[in-house]
């Protein structure tokens, strides 16, 4: 920036300022800044970048860096451009710098799309686009390649804008050399060069173009990138690590000779791989941007000394970032807990015990947050906390049951009892499409005999068109299928989760949902599976499925017993979507191999899941919980989990266990100082516990046990046994049963499905 520029010489100047008057005065906001936070505020000359830490404060910095460069540099507040992610953080970023410095309104504080908008309309005769443009959506830009390409299917079209979309966030055209990145296909160029054709017939944008464009029109034409420079003479990043491959090119057109350039961001909670994100944005930004000077924002002032301590040992472990570790500005608190449990009920159960107590001794439900890696994981925890009667609400997705491919699931299933059933018939009827409209379905459901709509498919189907009766037939012939496997009398009639899964398999869901998952990023397969898993229970008959389906129902009409308005309530999140918030007391569960991380990961994708652990646990400001579980429900099988990898990677000494570990977690442990002699170390160990003897004088050796799911069985060992060389803060007991199974149990958390059989 030229020194001119940085004081209000001019009379025009002069007169704004003595206009709009004096907010705070830059005394008083720079006296509430730490050290570090006042020297990122007054720099001024060479590129910046904030590397922020969690809980560090940036939001204040970079809304008093506006108010400063505005009132103490003498920088005309429309020369700054101020650019973020979302709505929300734009608006409070010019809230709280026009609180500071009233001026600050005139700044250009803004979402990238906002200012790509803004540049368009500016520059619409450039662009060959109308001043009046309108910006297509996802739904939109499906229904203009189905004009440019007739020949494809709505299908086939959603992939195709999807794959669009994301080359137009890595800036690339139709003719760009490094399309095949995105999409292999030798006629992925074609559909897009046409889609693109329409596309400007229309004189209309899609959110891809609001960026691309503005990019591809500065490198073309010098004339449109002076005059931006000349505009913005301070250009500011927020959430930088955010930023995909065309929001980095746009930042470098921007950014000429003089332009003052600072970013704000965190290296370590670039998450957002999966939106087209891209870490190296911040990583190699003192690369790309000569002489800048790095300031780290390590004083936390969110978390306890104790879970920083973990989420540095965590973090430390990548070898993608710029470094730098969290100090907490609280010091006290108590050691984050790992809890090894055996299976997955008993985690949802052990969440809700957790939760019920700390609320009886007067702590908020809204103080909990329960995180997990997929949408997927909410099914149990909604269902025990429904039952417990726990307030909950489930953040950043519908609940469980009122998600589209569960009702598609539940309708299939529902139908499959009832043929009578209206409502499912029209939902599942022609999902995926069968060429079943709603005329014909009218048809159907007016002239079925005794309102029987599978029998009315079966009566009219020759009246219809050769599409639609080719439709209903295959329908027909589905339904009947999945009827006689439930009518067929067994005395061994299997487990209901092999109907559901047929039913994803066959009816085409799975693959319909699985191809919206590709374009949206969603779960929705994951979803579907969940249902398989809670289906394990129930027997594959028609009373099996009856009573799956009542018990659903009984979920349902808690769930709107509970929908009354209340603030205090548990929140149930996933990892993803907790970022930028913060609660008392977090529990992160699902901590397995295969869950969190999930499988098949590259180093650099496990390094993104590492990063995706450090923002869980930086969201917690007083206590820390960590879930393992030692058997869980997939794809309809109970399977014998290992524990997460990342778990492995803290440092013992830093962490207090509960539970029987995994012998790769004992190993870690090793170094452990325990009591020498068997009885000393029993004895030790009850004086420490005193709780735990009520139970172990209740779940004997030798007592006879029922359990809900493995029937009867012998308590054969406890981990208080003579023989038994390891205890823990549990009591654990091994259950022969009579089917031959051996299973670890652990009767406090296990209590509501085993009991004691008196001889």
């Amino acid at each position: 920036m030229d020194e001119s520029d940085r004081t209000p010489k001019n009379l025009a100047a002069t007169a704004f300022f003595q206009m709009t008057g004096v907010g705070v005065s830059s005394e008083e906001y720079l006296s509430v800044l730490n050290p570090e936070q006042k020297e990122a505020v007054k720099h001024s000359g060479s590129p910046l970048l904030i590397l922020a830490g969690a809980g560090s404060g940036k939001t204040r910095v970079i809304t008093t860096k506006i108010a400063y460069m505005i009132d103490e540099l003498g920088i005309l507040p429309w020369h700054i451009l101020a650019v973020t992610f979302t709505k929300k953080a734009a608006a409070e970023m010019a809230e709280r710098a026009k609180h500071l410095s009233p001026n600050a309104v005139k700044s250009h504080i803004r979402t990238f799309h906002s200012f790509g908008s803004w540049f368009l309309r500016l520059y619409s005769s450039n662009a060959g686009i109308d001043p009046n443009f309108t910006v297509y959506d996802d739904d939109d830009m499906v229904t203009l390649l189905l004009k440019a390409v007739p020949s494809l299917n709505r299908q086939q079209a959603s992939f195709i804008a999807h794959k669009i979309s994301l080359a137009k966030d890595y800036c690339l055209t139709p003719d760009s050399s490094e399309l095949s990145t995105i999409e292999s296909s030798p006629e992925f160029p074609v559909y897009y060069a046409a889609y693109e054709k329409k596309l400007r017939q229309t004189g209309n944008v899609d959110f891809g173009d609001l960026i691309m464009l503005p990019v591809l029109m500065m490198e073309a034409d010098e004339s449109v990138r002076t005059d931006m420079h000349s505009r913005f003479q301070v250009v500011l990043v927020d959430e930088y690590q955010d930023s995909n491959v065309a929001q980095f090119k746009l930042l470098q057109q921007l950014v000429g000779e003089k332009t003052y350039v600072c970013v704000v961001g965190d290296d370590d909670q670039s998450i957002y791989k999966f939106r087209g994100a891209e870490v190296q944005n911040i990583l190699t930004f003192h690369e790309c941007f000569p002489n800048t000077k790095i300031i780290k924002l390590e004083r936390n002032y969110r978390s306890v000394s104790p879970v920083l301590t973990v989420a540095n040992d965590m973090i430390s472990n990548n070898t993608q970032r710029l470094g730098k570790e969290l100090v907490a500005v609280r010091e006290k608190g108590k050691k984050p807990t790992v809890i090894f449990l055996p299976a997955q009920k008993d985690e949802t159960k052990l969440c809700a015990d957790m939760i019920e107590k700390a609320h009886k001794g007067g702590c908020p439900y809204s103080d909990w947050a329960i995180l997990y890696r997929t949408n997927a994981q909410s099914l149990g925890f909604e269902t025990e906390f429904l039952h417990a009667k726990i307030p909950y609400t489930v953040v950043g997705s519908l609940k469980f049951y009122q998600r589209e491919e569960i009702k598609d699931l539940l309708s299939i299933l529902a139908f499959v009892v009832n043929q009578k059933d209206e409502i499912a018939f029209r939902r599942i009827i022609n999902k995926p499409a069968r060429g079943v409209g709603g005329v014909t379905q009218d048809k159907v459901v007016l002239n079925a005999p005794n309102h029987d709509l599978l029998e009315g498919c079966r009566l009219f189907s020759s009246s219809m068109s050769k599409k639609a009766k080719t439709g209903v037939l295959e329908f027909v012939a589905f339904i009947d299928g999945l009827i006689s496997d439930i009518d067929v009398e067994s005395s061994e009639p299997g487990k209901l989760s092999e109907l559901v899964d047929i039913i994803i398999k066959k009816s085409g869901l799975g693959e319909y949902h699985s191809n919206q998952d590709e374009i949206a990023g969603t779960q929705r397969l994951a979803n579907m599976q969940e249902l398989v898993n809670s289906a394990v229970l129930y027997n594959k008959n028609r009373s099996g499925l009856l009573e799956f389906l009542d018990h659903i129902e009984l979920d349902r009409t808690l769930e709107l017993q509970n929908q009354e308005d209340n603030q205090d309530a548990v929140t149930l999140i996933t990892l993803h979507n907790t970022k930028g918030l913060e609660f008392p007391r977090v529990i992160i569960t699902g901590l397995e191999d295969g869950i969190f991380p999930r499988k098949d990961k590259t180093e650099e994708e496990l390094e993104e899941e590492r990063r995706l652990f450090y923002v869980g646990i930086t969201r917690a400001k007083d206590e820390l919980y960590l879930t393992s579980c030692g058997l869980r429900q997939l794809y309809g099988r109970t399977e014998y989990m290992k524990v997460s990898p990342f778990l492995l990677e803290l440092d013992p000494k830093h962490i207090d266990v509960v539970g029987k570990p995994p012998l790769e977690f004992k190993t870690l442990c090793s170094d452990t100082q325990e009591p020498n002699t068997q009885q000393g170390r029993l004895a030790s160990f009850m004086e420490n516990h005193p709780e735990l003897a009520e139970l172990a004088d209740k779940w004997k050796k030798g007592r006879k046990v029922y359990h809900d799911d493995w029937g009867y069985g012998l308590i054969v060992q406890t981990n208080l046994d003579d023989n038994c060389s390891d205890y823990d803060d549990e009591y654990v007991i091994n259950i022969q049963f009579e089917s031959g199974s051996l299973k670890k149990i652990m009767p406090k958390y296990q209590s509501h499905s085993l009991m004691l059989i008196k001889d």
